[in-house]
């Protein structure tokens, strides 16, 4: 077996480039370290897909502590031959610590790092090892990739505390399959005292078998072996791919386990369009998190709010209802747009969410290259109600891909016009103000409103007539609010003759109510104990059935649909029908619509639930009087504002 050693390269006479020039590389970015590496290596691995793959690419991210088992074989294997001193080389301090921690990114059904493994030999179409291991700023040369200059296999060695990876990689070559394993180190230039005189060193190093006149990787039996020892997972006997291991990486002070979350997050709102299947075509690639073994769960975007909606726009736009964006002079088509406006909760922006400038409201764009790999999250005019919020997914057309690609930062998370040359920054200015038209109609900012009606749009005065919505007989938490008289019927002569009680009056007179039922109460509540009707019959009071609201109403989802829910509870015990009195409202006239114009909607009840969850979808339902909360679910109608009321009347006991 071949032992592998460190190779530090000093500076040729012919000059080359310093360790500190490529790790600037990718700028200031505005993304943090770990989103730019799921961005990043994701796009290198679906660049890197086997052409004639028939299963989905499989990218994952495992984070562990080295165990005790392979503890001594990392500090041995990885620190001979290395430069003396932390300064010039800090893998020293990562490996001298009581815990090893690792980070790697690992991908298959790609075709692995193959090709020559000398720079000076790669004049072929397969440069992988080469591109990634040896030179820098190659352009790439896959079809509709989402990677352009490759800048971002810098950011491996931006996460790694000490500047180092490992690189192990399988790939077939014209002699079969054969496994690769090399260490790459990427720290700062340095001047190193020798025996003959003082020599510059780039700061780039490389970790493998030294026993010729350039550093090759470990192959082979002695690649499989050393892997073995630093414990990496195997190949399969016919398994290509690459595995990225960074040593001691940077997680910006989180816990291991809280980073694996966050990477799983991220990973939904960068790579969705991968996730999601089409009809009978699988999704394009599977993504996996893991830390100490552990699996984090990548979240599901069509069952994740809002990417749910950023789904139904991607559906949209390669659907019928997608719009082709085009610049009129010169002519060139840019590419198709989808847009979903929904009406919907609040969000709980989260830490990967903010990273990409969503909030609470969601009014983005998708932009994206026909490699369907997220650019940003262009944000548009925010809706008018803060229930509402839009969606959209724009994709550039293949024959624009490299203009597209040319207005992209290092990161690939932007496109800006100005770093172009006339027409080309024509075509992504029109992109934008093309968009921006779509959102002027999707939101009808230039619209008019109908003579007699409010000049306030429903929706947005939704989030200042907030009352309005939860009904005319209840608002606010925990209050009791009736309507003006009672819903109980008053007693027929008959009734008190012992005759029994008809059907309740919706619509009674006000006033207090008795009756010789079983001696209970319909009356006022305060109103208690015995009363007699001129008759001489003898009854008890009982309490009039009203209805307490608990809380305001709220938006939430259900499945696909965004739903309005009222809660509430009716606090008079025995049985109690209840119906639901929907109208859309008209703010600022005080009007009220309960029959629609021709061809508009209106809001409708879904059912009533208990707290168990239970749904009973129908019109009237009887409900136990007492202390528990139940919630009406209502399917609001688009762009307008509902009143709910919920109205009750008693029920004759059997």
């Amino acid at each position: 077996m071949t032992a592998p050693r460190w190779f530090s390269q000093p500076y040729p006479p012919e000059g080359a480039s310093a360790a500190e020039g490529i790790r600037n590389q990718l700028g200031r970015p505005e993304l943090d370290l770990l989103t730019i590496l799921v961005r990043e290596s994701a796009q290198n691995s679906w660049d890197a897909r086997l052409p004639a793959a028939s299963g989905p690419v499989d990218f994952g991210i495992d984070m562990w502590t080295v165990g005790a088992g392979h503890v001594n074989a990392w500090r041995e294997l990885l620190l001979q031959g290395a430069p003396s001193g932390p300064d010039h080389f800090p893998l020293h301090n990562s490996l001298k610590r009581r815990t090893i921690q690792v980070l790697a990114v690992s991908d298959r059904g790609t075709r692995g790092l193959g090709g020559p493994t000398r720079a000076d030999a790669a004049v072929g179409p397969n440069r992988d090892f080469v591109s990634f291991v040896r030179n820098i700023g190659e352009p790439r040369e896959t079809a509709l990739g989402g990677g352009t200059y490759g800048f971002g296999k810098g950011i491996f060695y931006l996460l790694s505390r000490s500047g180092t990876v490992l690189v192990h990689t399988r790939c077939r070559t014209s002699r079969g399959y054969e496994t690769r394993l090399i260490g790459c180190a990427l720290w700062k230039s340095y001047v190193a005292a020798e025996a003959r005189a003082d020599r510059r060193y780039t700061g780039r190093h490389w970790w493998g078998d030294t026993s010729g006149e350039v550093v090759e990787p470990l192959v082979g039996q002695s690649a499989e072996a050393a892997a073995q020892r630093l414990g990496l997972k195997p190949f399969g006997a016919e398994e290509t791919g690459t595995t990225i291991v960074v040593v001691d990486p940077n997680l910006d002070e989180l816990e291991p386990h809280v980073a694996a979350d966050y990477l799983a997050e991220t990973i939904t709102w960068h790579l969705w369009p991968k996730m999601v299947h089409h009809g009978d075509v699988p999704p394009a690639m599977r993504f996996s998190v893991r830390c100490n073994g552990v699996l984090h769960p990548v979240p599901d975007p069509r069952e994740t709010r809002p990417l749910n909606l950023f789904v139904a726009a991607h559906e949209t736009m390669t659907g019928p209802e997608g719009k082709d964006l085009a610049c009129r002079n010169p002519r060139r088509h840019l590419g198709r747009l989808g847009l979903v406006k929904r009406i919907m909760p609040p969000l709980r922006p989260t830490r990967a969410s903010r990273m990409l400038g969503i909030e609470e409201l969601i009014h983005h764009v998708c932009l994206m290259r026909p490699a369907e790999l997220v650019v940003t999250y262009h944000p548009g005019p925010k809706p008018p109600s803060e229930n509402q919020g839009y969606a959209g997914v724009f994709r550039a057309d293949a024959s624009m891909d490299e203009i597209y690609a040319k207005a992209e930062p290092p990161t690939h998370d932007a496109w800006h016009p100005q770093s172009l040359d006339r027409p080309e920054s024509t075509f992504v200015q029109t992109t934008f103000r093309r968009i921006s038209e779509a959102l002027e109609g999707l939101l009808s900012l230039h619209g008019v409103t109908r003579s007699g009606s409010s000049d306030v749009a429903l929706g947005a005065a939704s989030s200042f007539f907030s009352g309005l919505v939860g009904g005319a007989w209840g608002i606010g938490g925990d209050t009791a609010y009736s309507k003006p008289g009672n819903t109980a019927r008053r007693p027929s002569r008959a009734d008190r003759r012992g005759e029994g009680l008809g059907a309740p009056d919706l619509n009674p007179p006000s006033g207090t109510e008795t009756s010789s039922v079983s001696g209970e109460a319909m009356g006022d509540p305060s109103a208690d104990g015995e009363s007699r009707d001129g008759g001489g019959a003898v009854g008890v009071r009982r309490h009039r059935p009203r209805v307490q609201y608990v809380g305001e109403p709220y938006y939430d989802d259900r499945g696909d649909d965004s739903v309005l829910v009222q809660e509430f509870r009716l606090p008079v015990s025995g049985p109690q029908r209840v119906r639901i009195d929907l109208a859309v409202t008209l703010p600022g006239t005080g009007g009220r619509e309960t029959d629609p114009p021709v061809g508009a909607s209106m809001p409708e009840l879904i059912g009533w639930e208990d707290d168990a969850g239970g749904l009973s979808a129908t019109e009237a339902f009887v409900i136990e009087g007492g202390d528990s909360v139940w919630r009406a679910v209502v399917r609001p109608a688009p762009d307008t504002m509902t009143e709910i009321a919920v109205r009750v009347e008693a029920v004759q006991a059997s």
